[in-house]
């Protein structure tokens, strides 16, 4: 396979350009990513209806990746908790060398193919389960091997990478590969191709999410209520919906520990 991410930078010299150059030029990359994610719309929605109708009946999502990509998939399963109310386990991201390599790199973590399944396996992963597997290059040996494993025991696998043809994406149901080109900086794929990664996953968290009945109209409904500016904003999506008073609708809100449950509440007390 060709890895596009490895290939050189088509700006040269760049220890020579201005600060303003050196901006202008990763902006004007940035900006072909939401294009290339574009190109990929039916594979990303051949795996969130996939995932979103294997967690409609009992199952989970894992991620599993390395360096860049592993923090990605950490960053969007933590998110999930306090956006959509779900239970922490309920969306898991893995990355090689654990927790520790989230902070800092930890060396041939991801050279290890059997290491992915052996840090599943503490979750108890199964057949009503999903696993995506984030690599920009395509060719993460923790990554496969996860992969691999996860489909032989009946796991639903998925995978988002930046490269065409790679094995990644052979050891994947359902791939979704997201070609960005080489990166401003020769082989920097915590660039272009971590901004496609957090855009996909933006957008398979939010639709399976969506689908899984986690949204009410436009608004988080079942959020966590963890800080005083997530309780103003639970508080004036009370009163929108019920047409009550600001301190009527926090009262509710604070009662009933939702969007959902206080307007529920609300509505049957009006009835």
């Amino acid at each position: 396979m060709i890895r596009v991410t490895e290939q050189d930078s088509t700006y040269h010299d760049i220890d020579q350009m201005s600060v303003m150059d050196i901006l202008r030029s990763i902006n004007n990359e940035d900006k072909t990513v939401p294009l290339a994610v574009e190109q990929c719309l039916p594979q990303i929605e051949k795996l969130a209806t996939a995932v979103a109708e294997r967690m409609k009946n009992g199952g989970r999502l894992f991620y599993i990746g390395a360096g860049t990509s592993g923090r990605l998939g950490v960053v969007d399963a933590s998110e999930c908790p306090p956006t959509f109310g779900v239970p922490f386990d309920e969306v898991v991201g893995i990355i090689a060398g654990g927790d520790k390599a989230i902070r800092k790199a930890v060396e041939n973590a991801e050279d290890d193919d059997q290491q992915a399944w052996a840090d599943l396996s503490e979750f108890n992963i199964n057949e009503k389960d999903c696993l995506v597997g984030l690599a920009a290059s395509g060719t993460t040996p923790y990554v496969i091997g996860g992969l691999q494993k996860a489909a032989a025991q009946q796991v639903l696998t998925g995978c988002i990478v930046c490269n065409a043809g790679s094995p990644v994406a052979a050891a994947s149901e359902f791939p979704v590969e997201v070609v960005v080109g080489p990166e401003f900086l020769t082989g920097s794929t915590r660039m272009k191709s971590g901004t496609a990664q957090k855009l996909v996953l933006n957008m398979l968290s939010t639709t399976v999410m969506i689908r899984l009945g986690r949204v009410k109209g436009n608004k988080m409904v079942d959020m966590q209520l963890t800080n005083h500016k997530l309780v103003d904003r639970g508080t004036q999506m009370v009163m929108n919906e019920l047409n009550i008073a600001y301190q009527e609708a926090e009262a509710l809100l604070i009662r009933y520990g939702s969007v959902r449950k206080a307007v529920l509440a609300g509505t049957k007390t009006k009835e």
